[in-house]
């Protein structure tokens, strides 16, 4: 049974002019008809199912509805058509520091916010040594949140969410909060959880980070469903062509080519950065003191064609 599905799923948005009149004049215009309702479909007819133990990437440029499914999914938000059906306890990481009190201590929010993920007094009690130690906050416990910096208050709300242990787990772009060490620290976190054979949903602009965690792909394209496949790297080498070239895909072949032009241009790529490192080193070799070149030239072969070496010689010179 699969554990998330989404059976032709949409989502609608309302603007018009009721969203900025007040009630009496909403009123007036509703009985005369004197306004106007735009809607627009932030998602149209999204489909997939996931297993236990799938790890989904959504992608897709801003505004292609990404974060507006994930509202659908958790419950957030009601699809105006279609069906979402999950199963098990789902622990999100959506807006992060959303939810605290700007003038509560870091401690007195780190008890609210667990009572709003559900979790019981002694659950936090139990781990509130923990999540100020993995949020690097120990020196600011009787600071307001408001004090915070951005940083700080995401690895709170970070650190406070990892403790759950959900059957379901929903991460959008949580994975880049805090500097460089904590966001490796915060990937680590993410990675034991996914270890579990929970079912994950991943939503990042990084598709490298894509590439290393998921294992089925979901794009979209303004609320439009291009693909859901486990040919990972295909569609996500698709992908990055279309980030390029703005043209989207029509059918598999598409696909396909797309993926093959996005492949010929790394190799080329890689190929120019080889030529360049080729062109540095033989400057070092050629223009460098006898005893650096010869240096050089053995770590070169060591690295790339160490059959090549004559270990007698290299003892002889110390290498």
């Amino acid at each position: 049974m699969a554990v998330v599905k989404c059976d032709n799923v949409s989502v609608i948005y309302k603007t018009g002019d009721f969203k900025a009149i007040g009630l009496k004049e909403f009123v007036i215009r509703h009985i005369t008809g004197n306004y106007t309702v735009k809607e627009f479909y932030a998602d149209k007819n999204v489909t997939f199912e996931l297993e236990k133990g799938d790890m989904l990437g959504i992608i897709g440029t801003n505004g292609a509805g990404k974060s507006t499914i994930l509202k659908a999914i958790t419950g957030i938000m009601k699809p105006a058509e279609g069906q979402v059906k999950t199963k098990g306890r789902i622990a999100a990481f959506l807006e992060l520091a959303s939810g605290f009190d700007p003038e509560m201590t870091i401690k007195e929010n780190t008890y609210l916010r667990g009572a709003m993920l559900g979790y019981t007094k002694k659950y936090i009690d139990d781990r509130y040594e923990d999540i100020i130690k993995f949020a690097e906050l120990e020196k600011f416990e009787n600071y307001t949140f408001k004090q915070l910096s951005s940083g700080m208050k995401s690895r709170l709300a970070f650190a406070i969410a990892s403790q759950c242990q959900p059957e379901i787990i929903i991460l959008d772009e949580v994975l880049s909060v805090g500097d460089g060490a904590f966001r490796k620290k915060s990937k680590e976190k993410m990675l034991e959880i996914l270890e579990s054979d929970v079912t994950g949903i991943l939503v990042s602009h990084s598709v490298s980070q894509v590439r290393e965690l998921c294992n089925k792909i979901l794009w979209l394209d303004h609320g439009n469903q291009i693909a859901f496949t486990d040919e990972k790297d295909l569609y996500l080498d698709a992908y990055e062509e279309f980030l390029e070239t703005k043209v989207l895909p029509k059918n598999k072949q598409d696909i396909i080519d797309m993926a093959c032009s996005y492949g010929i241009k790394m190799q080329a790529k890689l190929e120019a950065e080889s030529n360049k490192e080729a062109a540095r080193l033989q400057s070092i070799l050629e223009e460098g003191e006898k005893s650096s070149a010869i240096s050089a030239a053995v770590n070169i072969l060591k690295k790339n064609c160490p059959e090549a070496l004559n270990k007698k010689y290299l003892k002889e010179i110390g290498q």
